[in-house]
């Protein structure tokens, strides 16, 4: 599919941008030493050098071989690994997502991610409706497996049933906020909080357990109505229209609320608003950049505000204190740890509960392979990653893994099925919640 010739100018301006970015790696390989999909294929193409390579010549390979450049671009899980570890700083993510975005404006979406995409997620209100009649009908292609730790149904299809899901809430956040948008009375902190789809849709009771606890510490709570997707699913897919499209309409109703603080419990959803909001978005009916930078310097992950701004703390360590305390473990989200450099903070939550003690696994922060749509499309090699994330989870010894980003907490849920481990899978928040509220 060719480009339309009003967009060609466009097109050419971006892959000189992306060009210039490019250059500034010189192939050291560092990138190779942290990637999980190079330890997982060992093929040097997934490596981030290898796709730099490949992008340096990106307007000739792209007109060459257009499915090709696709398909290598788009194997990778967007994790962050390779950048954070890079000694030129090189921004890896934004080259990667601004090369997809080029190649989609070259070849065009797939005709079921531009409606799936433009006419329902883009749509807030219409995303919530599908959604909720998705948790009507979805046990009609679900199995529930019972009581399981992981709280997971298997897929009824023979294709699929080696997936494990998290089930649809029946009763998303949204819908049990009885004032939605107002104000809690308190003196504290104006503390808006950004919800998310899974938050949302999959884990309503990890965001009923953050607005409990803002409110225990005295937050001035501010929940606005109609929120949708941050968009990283649209971006990461190459699809600029509603990624821009979802990003103005959010900017439009978080500037009609005043606030000190954006707090989220999703490191996706904090990582895209504060790094990938401000250098992808184009701005439309929003005053430009500086409103996605004024609001990417308030948003904040619900554990680094907690510690970092309400002052919550490690309780003593005695003896007396751990006697009856259960272990957990703590799995880093990528997002969280490679792209914000947050990881001592949601560790202070778990050395704040007064129920458990935090017990560290090996690599805790390598991936955990879920990658977003990268699950959907390299399921097998997803699941090779994560079973080894597993394995570390396991030999902590812990009864529960927290994690801070629900993503993971799906992924790690399949596997634990998968697996039949009986090891609770929970959100960092809860954790610390419990003996609290």
């Amino acid at each position: 599919m060719k480009i339309k010739r009003s967009g060609f100018k466009n097109l050419i301006r971006m892959m000189k941008s992306l060009e210039e970015r490019v250059q500034q790696c010189n192939r050291c390989g560092m990138c190779q030493s942290v990637c999980p999909l190079y330890a997982a294929t060992g093929h040097e193409k997934d490596v981030a050098r290898g796709k730099l390579q490949m992008l340096d010549g990106l307007m000739r390979e792209m007109f060459q071989n257009p499915g090709g450049v696709s398909a290598r671009i788009n194997h990778c899980l967007l994790c962050g690994s390779c950048e954070a570890g890079c000694p030129r700083q090189v921004s890896v993510m934004e080259i990667f997502l601004t090369a997809r975005a080029i190649i989609t404006a070259y070849q065009g979406l797939s005709k079921v991610k531009k409606f799936f995409f433009r006419r329902i997620m883009a749509h807030p209100d219409l995303f919530d409706r599908l959604m909720e009649w998705g948790a009507g009908v979805q046990y009609l292609f679900m199995k529930p497996l019972g009581k399981t730790p992981a709280s997971c149904s298997q897929l009824v299809s023979p294709i699929l049933s080696n997936r494990n899901l998290v089930a649809i809430a029946k009763v998303p956040f949204h819908q049990k906020l009885l004032h939605a948008g107002k104000s809690s009375p308190s003196n504290g902190p104006k503390v808006a909080f950004f919800v998310g789809c899974l938050l949302d849709k999959l884990f309503p009771e990890t965001a009923q357990t953050i607005i409990k606890i803002l409110g225990h510490h005295g937050a001035n709570v501010i929940i606005p109505k109609n929120q949708g997707c941050c968009g990283i699913p649209m971006m990461a897919a190459g699809d600029r229209e509603s990624f821009n499209q979802l990003v103005d309409h959010h900017i439009r109703l978080l500037n009609a609320e005043e606030f000190d603080y954006l707090v989220t419990g999703c490191a996706t959803c904090t990582a895209t608003i504060k790094k990938i909001w401000p250098s992808m978005a184009e701005a439309k009916s929003f005053p430009g950049k500086e409103s996605l930078i004024g609001l990417a310097e308030k948003t904040m992950d619900i554990s680094e505000f907690l510690v970092n701004v309400m002052g919550v703390s490690p309780r003593p360590n005695s003896r007396n204190n751990q006697i009856s305390k259960s272990e957990a473990t703590y799995h880093d989200p990528c997002h969280l740890r490679k792209t914000l450099k947050i990881y001592k903070e949601p560790r202070i939550l778990i050395q704040a509960s007064s129920k458990y003690q935090l017990k560290e696994m090996s690599e805790a922060e390598t991936c955990c392979g879920m990658g977003g749509s990268f699950n959907l499309r390299h399921y097998k090699t997803s699941t090779e990653i994560g079973l080894k994330k597993i394995d570390h989870i396991k030999a902590s010894g812990a009864t529960v893994v927290a994690t801070a980003c629900p993503a993971c907490m799906v992924q790690i849920s399949d596997m634990m099925a998968k697996t039949k481990t009986a090891i609770n899978v929970r959100h960092v928040v809860e954790i610390y919640s419990d003996g609290l509220l």
